[in-house]
């Protein structure tokens, strides 16, 4: 009977040139070779006698800092062959945060080669293992979000040392927060422990002389709802969350704080303005479905526009000066799905901009939604599915905190779904928050508030009221899953908003930006443009369009679906399908909305509308307040040669971590293999 070569054997299957196995003495007989097939199709191969990887720096200090990978001796290189991002370091081969293929290092063709990546800190260690991956092993049974096979961990070809973020650096995902109170601010943060932190503040930079504990909470595996939630693939430790408020803060005024504590560090300084009652200027910055872009692909798509939506937002904030403002992100935050590390990712890419204005939000389906929940009649069978990849809300209610007191049971080992529905005020314009995830019908919980809240809004004091919620109520998209729902909000809510005089409905999870006439039940109101009597009837926006790349196409024509009606129809004024955000100013006389696009940080829409109801103007020409503007102009409209890395120092933290993740993912996704991303409306 024949005897075979072992190394020989190893050497065909792997695709491992033969130059690595060329001292060859072992023979086996042919009866044990059976065995030897048996247990290697049981047990992976290592194969690292050749490949080294090493990692610079092996400590990072904080969130956004690089790490330099580099490895050699990578025999017959394939585009196949990758590595893996891993955290905490034991973590199974399958387990992975996410991973870059080889091949988008320059030269690889070599079999040595580097990438560096900017890193989050998630409270624990990272490692990185370079994997062989061949053709024979795709399996399109296992998959990530957008229908691309997952790289196979059979064969290890190599694994770095250890890399740590130093301690002592003090806390991070640092974000504010309007309270029910006016002269207040509340400040989040995350930290790797539940030790007790500290928010210092005061008027002066140098006299931080006010101080205020925060009080902490976190939540647990077993609060998740369903998996990935709650299994080996999605779940991270989250860390611990704090919460302080800063109170008796004077009117408008700019107030410098850190967090942190003497024995674990403390943060930078940073500054907001407080809220001015005196004031009747409004300045917010609108959008919903913005996600957050990573520097390597994971199991589910992240949103590579959400950092130019970032960047223009901390351009216009920091050319406001000491102006007040907010941000609003009207559900679909992070779009995690269940992979936690990608909301400490979110949070580290916002923290240049909710460090420095109150960030606040309202519930999405992919905060939310699984098959459990409490509210699903059977109506909404078909809505509300697994969107929120077994988080069941619970990330959200913790990580944030509203105004108001609003909660629901998840009826499972979950803590109360919070933030839910409130309200609260700035400058001229009363602002208020839905829940489309939850019961909204009249005789619920929601619907009274909702209707109180409206009828008891003080109209010489705010004169405008802007509701926000996340599924809209009007759309000319092909979304047709959501019909149910739209036909319900119709029915019940829109009543509540003609009534009541609502100025603005804002929308998200269509993923373009589209604004309406003045609307009720699909009809256009007068607008008085020709002299005639004009109706005071809610404009409605959709404005999903901050980072999510998922697009319906507009209501199709019956003979050709794949293409869309035109014209649109007379009650869309303005639609479009470019990344952005929209800019809300308001005064006791007048509130203009605009559209601003991520192409070029340019007004691409804007609609005014008088403390009457009327709308005045609307599309390109329309202009905001005129000092808003001039300061915008003087403080950052040469977008042609705006440098976002060298522009003070905030900007410069964002370039830090969000510029740098500008430049990796470009480079990162042009080098991918030529899988075509499969988009379903389980992206919405």
């Amino acid at each position: 009977m024949p005897n075979f070569c072992v190394l020989k054997f190893i050497d065909k299957n792997l695709g491992v040139s033969s130059s690595v196995f060329d001292t060859c003495s072992s023979f086996i007989p042919m009866e044990n070779f059976i065995y030897l097939i048996l247990l290697i199709s049981i047990f992976p191969i290592s194969i690292q006698s050749k490949v080294s990887i090493s990692i610079s720096p092996s400590t990072l200090n904080k969130s956004g800092d690089p790490v330099q990978i580099q490895w050699s001796g990578v025999e017959s290189p394939s585009n196949l062959d990758w590595l893996g991002i891993y955290s905490p370091p034991n973590s199974s081969h399958k387990h992975f945060i996410g991973y870059v293929f080889l091949s988008s290092s320059p030269g690889w063709e070599s079999g040595s080669g580097s990438v560096t990546i900017p890193l989050v800190n998630l409270r624990s260690k990272y490692s990185f293992r370079i994997f062989r991956w061949t053709e024979s092993e795709i399996d399109d049974k296992h998959h990530d979000h957008d229908n691309n096979p997952l790289p196979g961990t059979k064969h290890l070809l190599a694994s770095s040392e250890e890399l740590r973020f130093s301690p002592g650096r003090g806390p991070e995902q640092i974000h504010l927060a309007f309270t029910d109170q006016d002269d207040e601010m509340r400040v989040m943060f995350v930290t790797e422990d539940g030790s007790e932190r500290f928010v210092r503040y005061g008027e002066k930079e140098e006299e931080l002389d006010q101080i205020v504990a925060a009080r902490v909470a976190r939540y647990e595996r077993k609060h998740m709802c369903d998996s990935p939630a709650n299994d080996s693939i999605g779940w991270r430790d989250p860390g611990f969350i704090h919460d302080a408020v800063m109170t008796n803060l004077q009117n408008g005024s700019r107030v410098y704080y850190q967090v942190g504590s003497e024995s674990k560090g403390w943060s930078s300084i940073q500054s907001f303005m407080s809220r001015n009652e005196d004031s009747d200027e409004t300045i917010a910055f609108l959008f919903g479905d913005m996600g957050a872009a990573t520097p390597y692909t994971t199991f589910v798509r992240t949103q590579d526009e959400s950092i130019s939506t970032v960047r223009w937002i901390l351009r216009d904030i920091e050319a406001l000066g000491d102006k007040p403002a907010f941000v609003s992100h009207i559900g679909d935050i992070s779009y995690a799905r269940g992979h936690s590390w990608l909301w400490d990712v979110f949070f580290n890419q916002i923290e240049p901009v909710a460090s420095k204005v109150a960030y606040h939000v309202c519930i999405g389906n992919h905060e939310y939604d699984w098959p459990l929940q409490p509210w699903k009649p059977d109506w909404a069978s078909g809505i509300y599915g697994k969107d929120g990849g077994g988080e069941c809300g619970v990330p959200y209610s913790l990580k944030f905190n509203m105004p108001g007191n609003s909660s629901e049971p998840t009826k499972t080992n979950g803590v109360p779904t919070r933030n839910l529905f409130y309200s609260f005020n700035m400058g001229s314009v009363h602002f208020v928050y839905i829940s489309t995830e939850t019961n909204f019908l009249k005789g619920s919980r929601q619907f009274s508030f909702l209707e109180h809240d409206l009828e008891s809004v003080d109209r010489k004091k705010t004169p405008f009221v802007v509701v926000q919620g996340h599924r809209p109520m009007y759309t000319t998209s092909n979304e047709l899953r959501d019909t149910p729902l739209r036909e319900k909000m119709l029915h019940h809510l829109e009543p509540l908003f003609v009534k009541n005089n609502v100025t603005l409905a804002l929308w998200g999870h269509v993923h373009r930006y589209e604004r309406f006439c003045p609307l009720q039940n699909y009809t256009c109101g007068s607008m008085g443009v020709d002299g005639e009597d004009w109706e005071a009837l809610p404009v409605h926006l959709v404005i999903g369009m901050a980072g999510q790349d998922w697009q319906p196409i507009w209501e199709p024509r019956p003979n050709h679906l794949d293409v869309p009606i035109f014209p649109q129809p007379k009650r869309s004024m303005y639609r479009g399908g470019e990344f952005g955000y929209t800019r809300l100013v308001a005064t006791k006389e007048k509130l203009t909305i605009s559209y601003v696009g991520n192409h070029d940080g340019e007004v691409h829409d804007s609609v005014e509308i008088l403390a009457s109801g009327q709308v005045v103007n609307g599309g390109v020409g329309a202009k905001f307040n005129r000092s808003v503007e001039n300061s915008w102009s003087r403080n950052g409209m040469l977008e042609s040669a705006f440098s976002w890395y060298v522009m003070g120092g905030s900007i410069l933290v964002l370039g830090g971590f969000i510029g740098y993740i500008v430049g990796f993912v470009s480079h990162a996704r042009k080098s991918r293999n030529n899988w075509t991303p499969v988009k379903t409306e389980e992206l919405q």
